[in-house]
């Protein structure tokens, strides 16, 4: 089947596999996978148990996390791109040691750009205490996990059955079943990768930072002992699954077409749960008047506090991967372009931003694969670089 598909995307072109996409029916969703209520993930035995300030406090001192948020209210918002560097720097004082602080500050210095937008026209629809408040008042939250070794880290991995239906190149799972793929943990305990839990500074209720290029994105991941996510990663840890690379990539075939059986196969997911609903995420920001192209002086970075909406997060306790700001991450067309391997492949964005409420300017469930936007070596001086656009990390557990 997959050749014969193959043959056929050659011969009608980019615009007939777009076709093909709309007139052929989807099969059916998949069972929903079980979603937190109020932020609370859902966990294996292993885990720890998310609830009072207590429990979260003890998982934080396991896991190294640091401060509690409580301690790190400053509804300041300086008027200079250095100023709000300088205040960014602070507080990530308190989550990084020096030596990885200093050498994220010399990534920055690099960059007339980088930081939380620009201050002249990003006007942030909420403070940070508010978004204190709103997660203490969730009660339930997702806890770090001391496997990670991280702040504000949690392991991703393989949890239920594969639900996927095909081989990422259109073909048909082995009948030998999931032995036949590559090896995927299956528990907290046995994972290989973590996540971060919040956006770049991965703190919660800080802003994200915006207008790193992925080779900036990536060098400031490897400056804190991380590295960039592999979109499989990404996806998993949203949609709540971990799956093996043959349903994932297709090495060897073009990215246009491993992103249209992907688009076609995959179960339409969304990190808390299999509806739909934009008004649980920070979608529900503005978009400048002026902001027409995108530019600098134009273009306010309005992002909310990172976890402001204890509901949008993930079964393995990831939040904001849908709304507030898009995402870098690393999509390898080989197998030695795996950033788990130690490589790097093309650009990849995830994830949608702060207006998607009132402008959805695409898909934005879990798996879904994007065109090729701005794509580039993830490694290239000119990768992409936008007001909404930051990242996450991942790193690598043994």
């Amino acid at each position: 089947m997959r050749r014969v598909v193959w043959v056929l995307g050659l011969g009608l072109g980019v615009t007939a596999l777009g076709a093909l996409y709309v007139s052929r029916p989807a099969p059916a969703p998949s069972p929903p996978i079980p979603i937190p209520i109020s932020g609370d993930a859902p966990r294996d035995a292993g885990a720890p148990e998310a609830g009072s300030k207590a429990t979260n406090d003890a998982a934080a001192e396991a896991s190294g996390e640091g401060p509690r948020e409580e301690m790190d209210v400053d509804d300041s918002v300086p008027d200079t791109l250095e100023a709000q560097r300088a205040q960014l720097f602070r507080r990530m004082g308190r989550y990084y040691p020096p030596q990885q602080l200093d050498a994220v500050k010399r990534i920055f210095a690099e960059s007339k750009l980088i930081g939380q937008g620009n201050p002249k026209p990003t006007q942030h629809p909420m403070k940070r205490s508010e978004c204190l408040a709103r997660r203490e008042a969730a009660g339930h939250l997702a806890p770090a996990h001391p496997r990670c070794g991280h702040p504000n880290m949690v392991p991703v991995y393989a949890r239920g059955p594969l639900a996927a239906r095909q081989l990422a190149d259109g073909g048909d799972l082995p009948e030998a079943g999931v032995s036949a793929l590559s090896a995927v943990p299956s528990s907290a305990e046995t994972a290989t990768v973590c996540i971060d839990q919040f956006e770049f500074p991965n703190i919660a209720c800080e802003y994200p930072v915006v207008y790193a290029r992925a080779s900036e994105a990536d060098r400031i991941c490897k400056a804190v002992g991380k590295r960039l996510c592999d979109a499989h990663e990404w996806e998993g840890a949203c949609a709540g699954s971990l799956r093996p690379l043959e349903v994932e990539y297709a090495f060897g075939d073009r990215r246009m077409l491993m992103q249209w059986f992907s688009n076609r196969y995959n179960e339409k997911v969304w990190a808390y749960g299999s509806e739909k609903d934009h008004k649980k995420c920070a979608t529900g920001s503005f978009k400048n008047k002026k902001c027409g192209s995108g530019s600098w002086s134009e273009c306010g970075s309005n992002t909310y506090p990172t976890g402001s909406f204890p509901e949008c997060v993930s079964p393995f306790g990831v939040y904001d991967q849908h709304g507030n700001a898009a995402e870098h991450m690393n999509m390898p067309l080989a197998p030695e372009e795996l950033a788990s391997r130690g490589g790097l492949g093309e650009t990849e964005m995830k994830g949608s931003w702060f207006i998607f409420d009132s402008f959805e300017a695409h898909p934005d469930d879990c798996r879904y694969r994007a065109p090729a936007w701005h794509a580039t070596r993830v490694d290239a001086a000119d990768s992409h670089r936008n007001f909404h656009l930051g990242f996450r990390c991942c790193a690598d557990v043994r």
